[in-house]
């Protein structure tokens, strides 16, 4: 594996591991106050851009990283708009 791989998927690993708490805790809670539709809306397209970026690159650091986050985020994402109270 080259060094860059490596350093990828360090950086992968780490920052989709950051959205697993907040997934877990709005999975757990239903509690979704904090969570902004907006900021979510355009996050969970712009992993879908880095996916497909990835894809087009042949950067599977990129990939997998961005697969997993756009799950957790579509979680996320549709945990805001099934929980939001007005």
């Amino acid at each position: 594996m080259l060094l860059t791989d490596l350093i990828g998927y360090c950086a992968a690993t780490l920052t989709t591991a950051s959205f697993v708490p907040q997934a877990w805790h709005t999975f757990t809670t239903r509690d979704v106050r904090g969570i902004s539709l907006g900021m979510y809306s355009a996050f969970t397209v712009g992993v879908m851009c880095w996916t497909v970026y990835g894809l087009l690159m042949d950067a599977w650091p990129i990939v997998v990283a961005n697969c997993i986050t756009l799950v957790l985020a579509l979680a996320i994402l549709v945990m805001k708009l099934r929980y939001h109270q007005a």
